[in-house]
């Protein structure tokens, strides 16, 4: 068991769904009204960013004002598709049922803005149990600056040190790192080779066991291997 108190913080997109569809979609539906198509590898370039960081790229002279409601727009388009087609991500609920039963406190970093947080954990398993999150609506800087896990972990109550993050995105994993935390990363949004920054690279969820976990927190003098 673990003697002391620890966490783990997932990024929301790519790791505890599959949104990555859902969110290109709701680009390419959102810029099109505004004159602009998007091909995937110019999405794929921005994936992970905060909405205002791509809308910045795109429009580079635009006003607060027209930002947050293409902003606004967006996500509401992604919400509405999450709905339709809940995009769990494999492996997921077995894996937070794992660190439920654990003790380990849970918690979501994430550069998206509470509502779809929300909405998320309205449709995955165990959603109830992340209580400590962190939303792109209260982060001024977004990854690759740790401020989003930073802030996760002083809810928590803990030190970077007691916890773990879970991210699939080069920025999301360098964040992670810089926050003082050990990162698992997990391939599919980005390649292996772009995540090397990472303790720990796993193709599926489903390859995490807890050993990984408590491995990985402190393996000489703070974990009892019982498990």
């Amino acid at each position: 068991m673990v003697k002391e108190r620890w966490g783990v913080i997932f990024d929301m997109d790519g790791v505890l769904i599959d949104s990555y569809n859902a969110h290109f979609i709701s680009w390419k539906e959102m810029l099109k009204g505004y004159g602009l198509v998007i091909s995937e590898d110019q999405f794929a370039s921005t994936f992970g960013r905060t909405n205002e960081d791509i809308i910045l790229n795109y429009f580079p002279d635009i006003k607060m004002e027209e930002m947050k409601k293409m902003a606004e727009k967006k996500e509401r388009i992604f919400r509405r598709i999450i709905k339709e087609r809940p995009p769990v991500m494999e492996g997921a609920e077995d894996l937070i049922k794992i660190l439920k039963d654990s003790g380990a406190l849970l918690g979501i970093g994430s550069s998206a803005p509470i509502e779809n947080i929300k909405a998320v954990l309205e449709i995955l398993p165990y959603g109830d149990h992340f209580r400590f999150i962190t939303s792109g609506d209260e982060i001024i800087k977004g990854k690759p600056d740790p401020e989003v896990f930073l802030k996760t972990v002083e809810k928590m109550g803990l030190m970077p040190d007691r916890c773990l993050v879970l991210e699939d995105a080069p920025s999301g994993v360098e964040a992670g790192k810089r926050a003082g935390c050990k990162v698992i990363a997990l391939t599919g949004t980005a390649k292996r080779e772009e995540l090397y920054k990472a303790d720990l690279i796993v193709d599926s969820l489903k390859e995490i066991k807890l050993k990984d976990f408590l491995r990985l927190l402190n393996p000489a003098s703070t974990l009892q291997k019982t498990f």
